[in-house]
């Protein structure tokens, strides 16, 4: 099992420049995710959900202020964070088992035994023990999901960042993989940041809903999610979250982007 990680997000600022021109994507965004947690993030699209996975995970380190991994701050990619798309991303041409062996390529930590031992752990972990042999076109979209997030942890992060996972499946694969998450968060014990336009899956699997709104980008608040688990979502106090979170894309926020899970894109 991977140590969870801390996760501080303090004064943090993102531009881009477009026809010479600064764009300010995210403006003065202070976060702080205890060790263990699992935080959603939703909001509208272009409100900068994607980019602040993207600075969190290292892919891009032009901003202002600081994002700190247990008071270290991030400068580029490391193997004490995990990221899964909505696109699976696996090679065609390995199987299930070379495809999450991938995600070990640059971990010089483990010795050989200890990656196989990895490996092996995750393919269990995941439920695809009997599909190791198998290539990416035999498997349906949530199994190749299930491979991706079994890439992701292989290496034991700290934080696991997951952007959209589920966007592109059927209703009943994602319920499912929902489930599926946070049983893996269960039994993994890390920390967990996950960006939805979804806000029912939101609150299913969240303790807390950050809600991010856009041009800039910036967090209008935080929501605690004071439901135990299993959370029926046809409960009172579900519906009443639900009810609470899509008032706040009741007044202009593409609150139909927030319906239908549409794809964000790059701020």
């Amino acid at each position: 099992m991977a140590q969870a990680g801390a996760l501080e997000i303090r004064n943090l600022n993102k531009h881009y420049t477009v026809n010479g021109t600064p764009l300010n994507v995210l403006e003065n965004i202070n976060l702080s995710i205890h060790p263990g947690e699992f935080v959603t993030i939703v909001g509208a699209s272009g409100c900068g959900k994607s980019t602040l996975l993207r600075l969190v995970i290292g892919l891009d380190n032009e901003y202002t202020g600081d994002i700190l991994l247990d008071e270290r701050r991030i400068r580029d990619t490391g193997l004490d964070r995990g990221i899964v798309f909505q696109e699976h991303r696996l090679f065609p041409w390995l199987t299930v088992k070379k495809n999450i062996e991938t995600g070990l390529l640059n971990n010089t930590r483990f010795s050989p035994e200890e990656k196989e031992n990895s490996v092996r752990e995750h393919i269990a972990l995941v439920g695809l023990g009997e599909f190791e042999s198998a290539y990416p076109h035999q498997l349906s979209g949530g199994m190749s999901q299930r491979v991706a997030i079994a890439r992701a942890l292989v290496n034991r992060p700290e934080v696991l960042l997951l952007d959209e996972p589920f966007g592109a499946l059927d209703a009943f694969t994602r319920h499912f993989l929902q489930d599926e998450l946070l049983r893996i968060s269960s039994e993994e014990g890390i920390t967990m940041v996950l960006v939805t336009h979804d806000i029912e899956e939101a609150i299913y699997l969240a303790d807390r809903v950050v809600v991010m709104q856009p041009r800039p980008g910036r967090i209008k608040r935080v929501v605690d999610i004071d439901l135990p688990r299993p959370r029926p979502r046809n409960a009172d106090a579900f519906v009443r979250y639900k009810d609470d979170l899509l008032a706040d894309f009741a007044t202009g926020d593409r609150p139909e982007d927030i319906l239908a899970g549409a794809l964000e894109q790059p701020a």
